[in-house]
């Protein structure tokens, strides 16, 4: 696996607790796709003691960007890093999303966090291609739209948007969708996607998702990341190497 030593151009918050680092590694911009991951050492003691696993949220020229929030100690570490710091990572790692598939138009559905990956997604996607992006979260602080476009919102609460969860507002714009060639990609909380698999199958869309783990190695040594497959039922796969992206139609989410 490919550890590298990557420089921290500057740590931003974009919004409330929700920060963006930019990062520089030409090694690791020119092999990295939309949907892989990077495992960072967020510090130089041993604490915290294992890797933490980021989607790369975009990409510009040599720069990468990582989209996270606090919520422990390795994150509030992450957000508090300099310009010059040196950041040990290990990547890239794990599927991406398969952006060149048979489709016109591709629908991005996302919760919360899951919209981390789909910046970096919209960058790359053929130009001719239309993206439609549907982010859902439970009240208006929980909805990121940072770099996406064509953005259709939906809230638990009703506080932006449509008033429900992002499902019933994909099954609001069934007949849309249903007039266009569509492919979904996802990123989210397991309760959503194991939602979006239902949709996806009873109306026959082709749907890829981005499932969430702890992944403390980061390629498959440690086995801490099983996920079951729908393929080999007495078989398990690994999120960090035969993922984090899946066919939603090949594993139990």
């Amino acid at each position: 696996m490919p550890l590298l030593n990557a420089i921290v151009e500057k740590s931003i918050e974009i919004d409330n607790k929700i920060f963006l680092l930019k990062v520089y590694s030409p090694a690791l911009t020119a092999n990295v796709k939309p949907g892989q991951f990077i495992n960072v050492r967020v510090s130089e003691t041993i604490y915290p003691l294992l890797r933490r696993p980021f989607s790369v949220c975009d990409v510009e020229g040599d720069y990468f960007y990582l989209m996270f929030n606090i919520y422990g100690e390795g994150t509030k570490i992450l957000s508090r890093k300099e310009k010059g710091e040196q950041l040990d990572i290990l990547g890239p790692l794990g599927n991406g999303f398969n952006i060149d598939g048979d489709f016109d138009t591709a629908v991005i559905v996302a919760g919360g966090l899951g919209a981390a990956p789909f910046p970096f997604f919209t960058r790359m996607i053929d130009k001719e291609k239309e993206v439609l992006s549907f982010i859902g979260g439970r009240s208006s602080h929980d909805v990121i739209t940072y770099e996406m476009k064509n953005v259709s919102v939906a809230t638990d609460d009703g506080s932006r948007g449509y008033h429900g969860n992002v499902i019933a507002l994909l099954q609001n714009k069934i007949d849309e969708l249903k007039s266009k060639k569509i492919k979904m990609f996802s990123c989210g909380p397991s309760a959503m996607l194991r939602a979006l698999k239902t949709f996806a199958i009873e109306n026959n869309f082709e749907c890829e998702v981005s499932t969430e783990c702890a992944m403390a190695c980061g390629f498959g040594i440690c086995q801490g990341c099983p996920i079951e497959s729908t393929q080999h039922p007495d078989k398990y796969l690994l999120v960090c190497k035969d993922g984090p992206v899946f066919n939603v139609k090949d594993v139990v989410i």
